[in-house]
This record gives structure tokens, C-alpha cells and sequence, in this order.
């Protein structure tokens, strides 16, 4: 189940695969490490890892 994990672009219809290339931002908490991707089409996702 977890293999299948993978951060994808959440802007409507692009679901493109985003990786290192995209991160634009990251930020370490005490509550995790916050990322944020840039992607191709403009969108920005953020994404949480405690």
C-alpha cells in the first residue's frame, strides 16, 4: 500500500508526478517537514511529512 504513494500535482485534470526537479520549498517543524512543489502547469501542492 504504501509503495503506491507518490506526490502528484492537485490542480484539476494535471496529476502530474512531481519530484525533486518541482521542490521549491523546504521547511522543518516540530510537527514535520513541509514541502511545497511548483508544477509545470502553475500549481503549487504542499505537502506534509511528520
Amino acid at each position: 500500500m504504501l509503495e503506491d504513494l507518490r506526490c502528484a500535482c492537485e490542480a484539476r485534470s494535471c496529476q502530474r508526478t512531481l519530484g525533486e526537479e518541482e521542490l521549491m520549498l523546504r521547511m522543518t517543524t516540530d510537527a514535520g517537514e513541509r514541502r511545497a512543489y511548483e508544477c509545470a502547469c502553475g500549481a503549487v501542492t504542499v505537502t506534509v511529512v511528520q
